[in-house]
């Protein structure tokens, strides 16, 4: 068995390796795009990985809770963020609500790692009372499929090794039933892996979309109320 300090190692090379960076960097200028009422916020970050989103929200003077199911990437967190709230938690099995919302609710790279998406936006939703900011692979099928795959196993993958790629049309639809207000991002990271024209008979295996829900409504000119077939790029 490898020990905890083989396992931390691993991590760290999987997650800092330059297509990872490169991910992480589109994604998060995207975000920084969107211009969300973000600055100052409480923020419930899941599934962190090893910490490399953290930093958007730390720099802009959030109170974030980092959190994440496999211990050797808590160590990482804990080792680089030594005096930040962390905890473990695992989205397959949440746990009962506590009663603590936050103002921001942040899920990118996650919701795709787990066999039911529905039980993970179940308890997001209840810990959210603001937005939910939300990242995901999908299938573009126009239907209400799960879709579970089997994933590998190490550290950047599903915990249980069974994930899913749900259509955008079923987060849509789920994500209404849970926030009075839901929006697709008019724009797409600049990565392959954001479609712009989901019409396209050429989308990659890896298809990606991101989602704002919100408890009060938006008026920002970079989302859409509708689930839109054509995006621009982020620029």
């Amino acid at each position: 068995m490898k020990s905890l300090q083989e396992r931390m190692q691993e991590a760290i090379n999987l997650f800092h390796s330059g297509g990872y960076l490169r991910h992480n960097t589109r994604r998060q200028e995207h975000l920084n795009s969107l211009r969300l009422p973000i600055q100052g916020k409480s923020v419930l970050e899941v599934g962190a990985g090893i910490g490399d989103h953290s930093t958007f929200f730390i720099d802009r003077g959030c109170d974030i809770t980092i959190t994440e199911v496999r211990e050797e990437n808590l160590e990482i967190i804990r080792q680089r963020f030594p005096h930040l709230s962390t905890m473990k938690l695992d989205m397959e099995n949440p746990p009962d609500f506590n009663g603590v919302q936050y103002d921001i609710v942040y899920c990118y790279g996650l919701l795709y790692h787990v066999e039911d998406p529905k039980v993970s936006l179940d308890y997001l939703a209840k810990c959210c009372k603001g937005l939910l900011l939300l990242e995901t692979c999908v299938s573009s099928d126009l239907d209400s499929e799960v879709n579970t795959v089997t994933e590998a196993d190490d550290q950047t993958q599903a915990y249980s090794r069974i994930g899913c790629r749900p259509t955008r049309f079923m987060l849509w639809k789920y994500l209404k039933s849970l926030f009075p207000y839901v929006y697709l991002t008019k724009t797409q990271p600049a990565h392959e892996e954001f479609p712009l024209n989901w019409e396209s008979p050429d989308l990659s295996h890896l298809t990606r979309a991101v989602f704002v829900a919100s408890q009060t409504k938006l008026d920002n000119d970079m989302l859409s109320d509708e689930l839109l077939m054509q995006q621009t790029l982020e620029l």
